[in-house]
């Protein structure tokens, strides 16, 4: 059906561009959870906005108001929900802005929260710290935030304290930048991030905006599901994560050809390591170009081998370490209790990670065969789907990169599971900071976070495996039925 037809059957359906009152209600709801997102960061500190310490004339600006933690989880947990509702609202509308429009909204709400003191974690907090001990003289991959508590900034580390960096070199070295313009000052060092941040979002939409030029409904619907997605906004954009550098180097290398595509690559994996998984994506295109697969392969992997040689021999330390962790909120919480409680005491980190692998196998099996193209993005985004649905430690945050594969693509039916999956999760890790949470609401640790989160990801993970093999036999007899007979 194109831009401006209409249903002849049915005439209570109006034109696919003339607006329905349900159409309107959808983008109603994505600016409210968009406003809600930045209200949370306006109010200034609370149980989800970590205090900044630092010359209060330096950005980011605050009302200093310091709302009521049952407030404000409150308004969280509706800019979450109305976020979901209204994302899979807009993406069903026969309606829709102008994609320019909505991709300029969401940009620029996303450049006014970087003057806004980030929310929904204290990740932020650890990237100053790691940026400060860079400029200290100190490795951040060896030394933790711990051993130098009387600093300004290392000392206002809320979580993993004595933790060394997980994160890439890239992202190090940004963190570095920020923390040399910065100095002792956190309130400083963390805007300079968030300016990159928003600066990475930003670049992010325009390329997904050009790339999906030439199809009106795909380009309206990666203004959607990157630039507009109010639950990529809260997350990305008032969170601050390093996952929003990785997700614009990672975009532009699917665009990009030859070295070029390489060298992305390499910067990519080099701001967070589990993003080379879109590295299969090209991979595939051209393994029947055995010449441009080697000049992208090789050029990615010396930029990878370059990056991480500087950074030192610890530099994936806590890479290994991070990956026999289980975090609550994934149903492989549910098997190691399960473990625990058969066989007694133990991480059985093996079995999970063994299991793991496995799912991730299967999953991925299933969504390339039930993948609407074979293009880079499109096997990109199955794998990293796959990852995400598998990997026994994930935060909502990190489904930033499938979001923003998933925007290059024409697979409508893999968003729902997507953003159900964001919506569960991001439920789960409310509030942002633990130790502010008011002691009658643990019920969202206990119940929610431990129990209702991985029992319903579960679910979910089972009818994504369903409905993939449904989709791959569906494909089968429709490419059976169209061969030509003998």
């Amino acid at each position: 059906m194109t831009q401006d037809a209409t249903v002849a059957d049915d005439t209570r359906v109006p034109a696919r561009g003339t607006p329905r009152a349900l159409d309107v209600a959808a983008f109603a709801v994505l600016g409210l959870s968009a406003g809600l997102t930045v209200l949370i960061g306006l109010l200034g500190p609370s149980v989800m906005v970590p205090d900044l310490a630092g010359p209060a004339w330096q950005p980011p600006y605050s009302l200093g108001v310091r709302p009521d933690a049952h407030l404000v989880i409150g308004m969280a947990a509706a800019a979450i929900l109305l976020g979901g509702v209204g994302l899979l609202g807009a993406l069903r509308a026969r309606w829709r802005p102008d994609p320019r429009l909505l991709a300029g909204l969401g940009c620029a709400v996303v450049a006014l929260l970087a003057f806004l003191p980030p929310s929904g974690s204290a990740d932020h907090l650890n990237y100053a710290a790691y940026g400060r001990l860079v400029t200290l003289g100190h490795n951040p991959y060896e030394t933790a935030p711990s051993a130098l508590p009387t600093d300004p900034v290392l000392g206002a580390v809320e979580e993993w304290t004595g933790v060394t960096s997980v994160y890439g070199p890239v992202a190090t070295a940004v963190q570095a930048l920020a923390s040399l313009a910065g100095g002792e000052s956190v309130r400083l060092t963390v805007f300079v991030m968030a300016l990159v941040n928003a600066l990475a979002f930003a670049g992010t939409a325009l390329l997904l905006d050009r790339f999906t030029r030439g199809d009106a409904d795909l380009r309206a619907r990666a203004a959607l599901l990157w630039a507009a997605n109010p639950l990529m906004i809260y997350h990305l954009g008032a969170g601050t994560h390093v996952d929003t550098l990785a997700v614009a180097c990672m975009v532009a290398a699917l665009m990009a050809r030859g070295a070029a595509s390489g060298v992305l690559l390499g910067v990519g994996i080099g701001v967070k390591l589990n993003a080379g998984l879109v590295a299969l994506g090209p991979a595939w295109e051209l393994r029947r170009r055995p010449g441009r697969l080697a000049v992208v392969a090789g050029t990615a992997t010396a930029t990878v081998l370059a990056i991480y040689a500087v950074a030192g021999p610890h530099v994936l330390d806590q890479v290994g370490a991070a990956s026999r962790k289980v975090s609550l909120g994934t149903p492989w919480q549910l098997v190691k209790t399960g473990l625990q409680e058969a066989f007694g005491p133990g991480a059985y980190s093996a079995w999970t990670q063994v299991g793991s692998l496995a799912l991730l196998v299967l999953l991925a099996w299933l969504l390339l065969r039930a993948a609407p193209e074979h293009s880079a993005p499109g096997v990109a985004v199955a794998i990293v789907v796959a990852w995400l649905f598998a990997a026994t430690y994930a935060l909502p945050w990190y489904d930033g990169l499938a979001f923003a594969l998933l925007a290059m693509v024409a697979w409508p039916a893999l968003e729902g599971f997507l953003i159900a999956r964001v919506v569960i999760l991001s439920l789960g890790y409310l509030p942002a900071r633990e130790a502010l949470r008011p002691d009658d609401m643990l019920w969202l640790q206990t119940v929610v976070r431990q129990q209702v989160v991985p029992w319903s990801l579960l679910a979910l993970t089972l009818a994504l495996a369903w409905w993939s093999a449904r989709s791959a036999a569906r494909a089968r007899r429709r490419s059976a039925s169209a061969a030509p007979r003998p």
